[in-house]
This record gives C-alpha cells, structure tokens and sequence, in this order.
C-alpha cells in the first residue's frame, strides 16, 4: 500500500509558475504510474497528466500541453509536476493518485489518492 502526499500549491499571478511534488510512503514509488489530476468548485476531477513507473513515458491532457511537465524521482519517492505559463483555468485543487500504468487518465481508475493542494491563479 502507498499513501501520497501533495505539496507545492499557492497563490501565482497568471503566466507564473508553480512546482507540485507527490511524496509517498508506505511503499516505493517505482511501483505505480502517477498520474496528476485536478478539481475546480462544481466541476468533475479531471487527468492532468500521468507519468509511467520508470519516467519513460508521459502524457497530458491538451490543455496544459507545452506548460506542464511531469517528472519522477524514483529514489527520492516523489513525482513533481511542473507548471509554467500559469491561466486562471487552471485554479483549482490538484491530487496525484497510482495505477498500473498510464493508459487511462480517469480518475475513477486511479487509487492511493494524495489529500490535494490548492493552487490559485489569480492577479
């Protein structure tokens, strides 16, 4: 079993950047994909981006394409999503989870979900 902690979110101005970490415990990353989801009020959680369990592969949703970067440190236990280029749209409340691989980014096919950590884009 793995327990997930996010951590990074705050206050930015639009076109800022923020870097989000997903530490785990309980059990060594290397053993899950990760994929980073977020929420907005009254809206669905929605895949962000998924990396796979060796970092060989990653994939995001269009509309953070050429912004975000995901990337994992296996031996540190964390997986980091880099935000660039910060919109408004992008506000909300952002989860990492595992699965087997990155194949889906579904929410509803994830597990392990972190506690989430805001991030606001605001001027």
């Amino acid at each position: 079993q793995v327990q997930l902690v996010e951590s990074g979110g705050g206050l930015v101005q639009p076109g800022g950047s923020l870097r989000l970490s997903c530490a785990a415990s309980g059990s060594t990353l290397d053993y899950y994909a990760i994929g980073w989801f977020r929420q907005a009020p009254g809206k669905e959680r929605e895949g962000v981006s998924c990396i796979s369990t060796s970092g060989s592969s990653t994939y995001y949703t269009d509309s953070v394409k050429g912004r975000f970067t995901i990337s994992r440190d296996n031996a540190k236990n964390t997986v980091y999503l880099q935000m660039n280029s910060l919109k408004p749209g992008d506000t909300g409340v952002y989860y990492c989870a595992g699965r087997h691989s990155c194949s889906s980014l579904a929410a509803p096919d994830y597990t392990s979900w972190g506690q989430g950590t805001q991030v606001t884009v605001s001027s």
